[in-house]
């Protein structure tokens, strides 16, 4: 398990209330060993004026898994941030909703990478995200990882 702190999907979803991420719909649904699911519906609030899923709604789920993801390899009062997001957008969806898994790549002590794929409800895969993270510190110094490892 790389999660080095203890959550429930009631305790991450709680934190959403009265965000942008509550806003779009957007549900953490699965929380395993290596990777955080969740779900964004496509509709009105996530759709674009042609019918189909905006790429933006796309990217927030992609940063708001790879984000909370990176926050559950943290310990204490560091913070993770987001510093470059990618996304490639592969398959257009008009309806159901979209699914996110989010895996990381690499898990360092000041930066981490991560990957996050939609799928539509068909599970076909819709689009591929990179999100890269800035681990910070309360006291401004590099936070201590675990074991001592970059």
């Amino acid at each position: 398990m790389i999660w080095t702190r203890a959550t429930s999907l009631e305790a991450l979803n709680r934190l959403n209330a009265g965000t942008l991420v509550e806003h779009l719909g957007i549900v953490f649904t699965r929380l395993g060993d290596d990777e955080l699911e969740g779900t964004m519906p496509v509709d009105r609030r996530t759709r674009q004026p042609y019918g189909l899923l905006h790429g933006g709604a796309s990217v927030v789920l992609a940063e708001s898994l790879g984000s909370v993801a990176g926050y559950l390899c943290t310990t204490g009062n560091d913070r993770v941030v987001g510093l470059d997001i990618n996304a490639n957008h592969l398959r257009a969806v008009k309806e159901g909703d979209v699914r996110g898994i989010c895996r990381a790549i690499r898990i360092g002590r000041t930066h981490q990478v991560w990957e996050i794929r939609l799928h539509d409800s068909k599970n076909h895969l819709s689009c591929i995200a990179r999100l890269t993270t800035a681990v910070l510190s309360a006291s401004g110094k590099a936070p201590a990882k675990p074991g001592g490892a970059d």
